[in-house]
């Protein structure tokens, strides 16, 4: 005579929702940064013990994936994705909003560029980039390196403006930063650095959205300026 079978017990219970946690987690980044937002202090900040957090996400390397994932998934699509408007427009778009979204969350900046980009809304944003850039008339390779040169311009930009308030939980009013910086590149010293100290206001205006749009420009000139033949790379590695 068989025995009867035994039911499996059941997992954890999830009483969270993983949009909970990565809220918590957001939070805690802005308040902290990455010190903050330890396994521990998620845990705490949504009343779980720490081994439950792992019920949603194996390691701290999935928190940090699914908190880039979720700021990207935020990104509305409706101007990029729209064929009637002017190529150029639909990226400065995406600058702008990136931007928005991202110094909104300074805390979590640097996650965005301290791993791949290789979740479904990452690919969905570079699929769409490179969809407007090969209209444009460049082929799919170039599509993907010009592709790649709009991430690192945007994203770097986001990267140093963040970086150089040291804000995590919320950043200045721009006009407030601009104002602080040329106070500071007002003492520059016109004896030796005369080019820097008659730049100064310019300087200042380095974090603006002014600047971030007019280098967006420069890169977008320079991306339709033609393409780059196999002998022009060559002369640059043989310098």
């Amino acid at each position: 005579m068989t025995s009867p079978a035994r039911k499996s017990r059941p997992g954890p219970r999830r009483a969270l929702t993983e949009e909970e946690i990565l809220e918590a987690t957001l939070n805690l980044l802005d308040e902290g940064g990455m010190k903050a937002a330890s396994i521990r202090g998620i845990a705490a900040r949504v009343g779980v013990a720490p081994n439950a957090v792992y019920t949603y996400f194996p390691d701290k390397a999935a928190v940090v994936q699914a908190i880039v994932e979720h700021l990207l998934g935020q990104v509305d699509h409706a101007v990029f994705a729209d064929r009637d408007v002017p190529w150029r427009q639909r990226i400065e778009a995406l600058a702008l909003e990136l931007r928005e979204r991202l110094t909104a969350h300074p805390g979590a900046v640097n996650l965005t560029i301290g791993g791949p980009m290789n979740g479904p809304h990452a690919l969905a944003l570079n699929e769409r980039l490179m969809g407007i850039l090969v209209d444009t008339g460049l082929t799919p390779g170039d599509a993907a390196k010009a592709a790649y040169l709009l991430i690192v311009y945007v994203f770097g930009s986001i990267a140093l403006e963040v970086a150089e308030s040291g804000e995590t939980h919320r950043l200045p009013p721009e006009a407030e930063r601009i104002a602080a910086r040329q106070t500071g590149f007002s003492a520059i010293p016109t004896e030796t650095h005369p080019l820097s100290a008659a730049a100064a206001g310019t300087m200042a205006g380095y974090i603006s959205t002014e600047q971030y749009i007019w280098g967006l420009r420069k890169v977008l000139d320079g991306i339709t300026a033609g393409p780059i033949s196999e002998a022009d790379t060559s002369k640059a590695f043989a310098g």
